[in-house]
């Protein structure tokens, strides 16, 4: 059982080890990093991603009410 659990053991981190992406280094120059930063920060501050995702759901919760009213339509 041992012998079967390292052997498996084994092979995994050998795959592991082959599967491993080495990042590459950042080239940007500080004043492009920092821009980069107060863009991102700029985004959130204005709450871009919030409304994104509210809006998702309103339209799910307004297309749900007409399509249970076109069948009730056609059925009656």
């Amino acid at each position: 059982m041992d012998k079967r659990l390292a052997k498996r053991h084994k092979r995994q981190t050998d795959r592991a080890k082959e599967r491993i992406k080495i990042s590459e280094p950042d080239v940007r120059t500080p004043e492009e990093i920092k821009a980069a930063r107060e863009a991102s920060q700029s985004a959130i501050n204005r709450g871009g991603a919030g409304n994104v995702q509210g809006s998702a759901s309103t339209n799910v919760m307004s297309r749900s009410p007409k399509v249970g009213g076109a069948a009730k339509t056609d059925a009656g």
